[in-house]
């Protein structure tokens, strides 16, 4: 495994990123988006880390940026919508790296939705959200064979409302018993639950 930590080119500035590459037998990309920056989000968080982890096992390189304003990334936070440009920029830069290899998208809460608005300029196999926003944002439509993963005591965002979210748009959804919102001692749980939803 070899990691390289970058500052890549954006509409913000340059954007701290961490680049987990396999090197062997590549199957495709990764690319993480972390909780909300206003709130401790960062590349850092045990979500994101696990999510970066269980897809390098699988052999896909794993792209983990800070969003705007958050360690070493330039610029300030912008509600998703630049966030999302910045984003773009990211993939743009790492895909001349690794050229012909699919992206996946994966996002936990405030980074779901950010990644579900970059899925509508970014092709990719698999749209992941974990613990996504939906009461606290407004989210468009998904593509069909997005997954949703959740825990059934999210404490911020009401399984229901994900639940019924998903429904609407008969997503496949995986729904973790007794983990709250930052999957505290579910991480294992987690990590299967994705490597079921990736195409990894």
């Amino acid at each position: 495994m070899k990691r390289y930590k970058l500052r890549i080119p954006a509409p913000a500035g340059r954007l701290e990123t961490v680049i987990d590459d396999p090197e062997n037998n590549r199957q495709g990309l990764l690319l993480v988006a972390h909780p909300h920056p206003l709130h401790g989000g960062s590349l850092d968080n045990k979500v994101v880390t696990t999510l970066a982890k269980a897809a390098n096992e699988a052999g896909w390189v794993s792209v983990r940026p800070n969003f705007r304003g958050v360690g070493m990334s330039d610029g300030a936070f912008d509600a998703g919508m630049g966030e999302t440009d910045d984003l773009l920029a990211v993939a743009r830069f790492v895909e001349a790296s690794y050229p012909g290899l699919p992206w996946a998208l994966a996002g936990f809460s405030f980074g779901a939705f950010v990644q579900h608005r970059l899925r509508q300029e970014l092709p990719a196999k698999r749209l992941i959200l974990v613990a996504p926003a939906v009461t606290m944002y407004e989210f468009d439509a998904v593509p069909a064979d997005t997954v949703v993963i959740f825990g059934e005591a999210d404490e911020l965002i009401p399984p229901p409302a994900i639940r019924l979210w998903a429904e609407k748009q008969q997503l496949t959804t995986k729904a973790i018993p007794d983990a709250g919102h930052f999957f505290h001692g579910k991480l294992k749980e987690l990590k299967q639950a994705f490597l079921e939803a990736c195409p990894c």
